[in-house]
């Protein structure tokens, strides 16, 4: 059920559009509206120039206008998107993933069908008046599933290879050196560029990483060795150290 409909030309300033996606990387485009782009189905990762969200059940990414972006998942995805004008809503000025109500679920699913051009008064804007009240806000974000991406291209040919491989287990000043970079001023660069330092950034890329096979249904012992821990127990530790719940508890609460 792809449309093919260009949200950005619809006459109301608030629409929500349902999409139904096959496995992708994703292609880089952008809107000329703000989105908030929510998962009813599968799990996604979205990606900017300045950096990676992974968009798990029951969260939704805000992406400001006029920012490149790819939405991918390893696996078929159902979208429900809600598209403002600038006058619609509160501006959003940074991609931030935040938390989405059951009942914003429900208003997203309950206003796709209505389309672009539906009346400006009566059920239908009560409706989407409805959804719009009840928005979450950018600064209600969650910050463990966003991972920052290095503008300087010494950087990212650094962190390529942990994109590619989480579980690389090579050192920051070997991966350094490959590129031409002292461990100091490669730290020191890493650590302004993305507010992380190298370990910490390592860590989130392996838990992003980590949630999207979880989300899919992979077995947390397979999940902890692609992510680069030797036994189950010490990637439990971690990951309830970054999101306050053992993964089995973390998706569980979302199916709740």
């Amino acid at each position: 059920m792809k449309t093919t409909a260009n949200p950005d030309l619809a006459p109301r300033s608030a629409v929500v559009l349902a999409e139904a996606h096959p496995p992708t990387d994703g292609h880089w485009h952008r809107h000329a509206r703000t989105q908030l782009i929510h998962a009813s189905q599968g799990v996604l990762r979205v990606s900017t120039p300045d950096g990676h969200w992974v968009v798990p059940p029951q969260r939704a990414v805000w992406v400001p206008p006029e920012v490149p972006h790819a939405v991918a998942s390893a696996r078929r995805f159902q979208l429900h998107t809600l598209y403002l004008k600038p006058d619609a809503a509160r501006p959003v000025k940074r991609c931030a993933v935040v938390a989405v109500s059951p009942l914003l679920s429900a208003l997203l699913q309950a206003a796709a069908p209505l389309g672009m051009d539906y009346p400006p008064q009566g059920p239908a804007a009560r409706l989407v008046r409805v959804l719009l009240d009840q928005l979450p806000l950018s600064s209600h974000e969650l910050p463990a599933l966003h991972l920052p991406e290095p503008q300087d291209p010494r950087l990212r040919r650094l962190v390529a290879p942990l994109h590619r491989n989480p579980a690389d287990p090579r050192p920051f000043d070997a991966l350094a050196a490959e590129v031409g970079l002292s461990v100091r001023h490669a730290t020191r660069c890493f650590q302004a560029e993305t507010g992380l330092t190298p370990g910490d950034w390592r860590l989130q890329r392996r838990l992003l990483s980590a949630l999207e096979w979880l989300a899919h249904g992979q077995p947390v012992r397979r999940v902890a060795m692609e992510v680069g821990y030797a036994d189950p127990s010490s990637f439990i530790a971690v990951f309830k150290r970054a999101f306050g719940v053992t993964p089995t508890r973390y998706f569980a609460t979302d199916a709740a």
